[in-house]
């Protein structure tokens, strides 16, 4: 089968096409044909081998695999499943999380059936399936089980127009809450549209000096700080953050105990419940996603450099 590599940290010009053995499901596994995976900030952090933890998962100085294909969420069509497999069968569409397991460059994947694994939305194709996944199902984490998002609270979404901001802004405004979105001027309409009942242009003002203050501000992108935003945060208020630092834990620690504004950060290990829950908004018509580009597999350096500039609206597809 077709597939994506990389034998070595770097740039984009790292990764190569290679044909590779098609996988063989285990018998409580599944095996997917991918018809649209995603480029995410996350994967090419990967490939450069930018943080601790990723080199610590997937190899300190080099891939410790003969080379590693990226690729953290899809989209596709079970083809084969495993004799022990119950909850799915062969023609099944889906979408699926693989986080650290990665893969999804590729035109097949296995998946165990109890991993992040779920039937896709029956309304939208491959393309916007596959990026729903990690977006969504992140703000969705953040929001609801870390910041216990209520009705009538004011939240402020940094990073507004990225992947996980899009997602953040509808579901903020799906529980009830008054949501504040931060983004450049040219997605302001763009946030608008996605029911922010204000927008903050940060090439023009700062968000954390206004008068205006927040019961959660989520930090998508990792571009403030706490100290940054404490003077904004009600006296309960939580500063939710999506990259987990030494400097976050120490924080999170020291606010647990010492401070009535609190910072939090976390880690969503399985996404099947939250895959679910945003599949029955997307059915009815509840969230939707961003698409800013789309490319072929054979042009996925050409995505991961787009990426790598900062500057996407929303999620950036590829089609296997």
């Amino acid at each position: 089968m077709k597939a994506i590599v990389y034998k070595k940290y770097g740039s984009q010009n790292v990764l190569e096409p290679l044909d590779v053995e098609k996988p063989i499901p285990e018998p409580n596994e599944v095996l997917i044909r991918v018809f649209a995976t995603t480029v995410t900030a996350a994967d090419c952090m990967m490939r450069r081998g930018d943080t601790f933890l990723s080199r610590i998962l997937l190899g300190l100085l080099k891939p410790k695999k003969k080379y590693q294909i990226l690729g953290t969420e899809f989209s596709g069509k079970i083809e084969a499943v495993g004799n022990k497999v119950k909850k799915f069968k062969p023609g099944d569409e889906v979408f699926a999380f693989r986080g650290f397991g990665t893969g999804c460059y590729a035109q097949y994947k296995c998946m165990s059936e109890t991993g992040s694994l779920a039937i896709k939305p029956n309304n939208i194709p491959y393309e916007e399936a596959a990026s729903v996944v990690d977006g969504a199902t992140t703000a969705l984490f953040f929001l609801k089980e870390k910041a216990n998002i209520q009705k009538g609270q004011k939240v402020l979404i940094n990073g507004a127009s990225g992947s996980i901001g899009t997602f953040a802004v509808q579901l903020a405004k799906y529980f009830g809450a008054e949501v504040t979105g931060v983004c450049s001027t040219k997605n302001i309409e763009l946030v608008k549209s996605l029911g922010a009942d204000k927008v903050v242009d940060y090439t023009k003002e700062d968000f954390a000096k206004t008068r205006d203050t927040y019961d959660i501000i989520f930090d998508t992108v990792g571009k403030s700080s706490f100290s940054h935003c404490r003077k904004v945060l009600k006296s309960n208020g939580k500063y939710v953050v999506t990259v987990m630092t030494l400097k976050h834990v120490l924080q999170s620690f020291l606010t647990k105990f010492w401070n009535k504004k609190k910072v939090i950060f976390g880690m969503s290990l399985n996404k099947t419940e939250a895959l679910n829950f945003i599949r029955t908004l997307i059915e009815e018509g509840k969230l939707k996603t961003i698409i800013d580009r789309q490319y072929p597999l054979e042009e996925l350096p050409v995505a991961h450099e787009y990426v790598e500039k900062g500057h996407k609206k929303g999620n950036v597809v590829i089609k296997v």
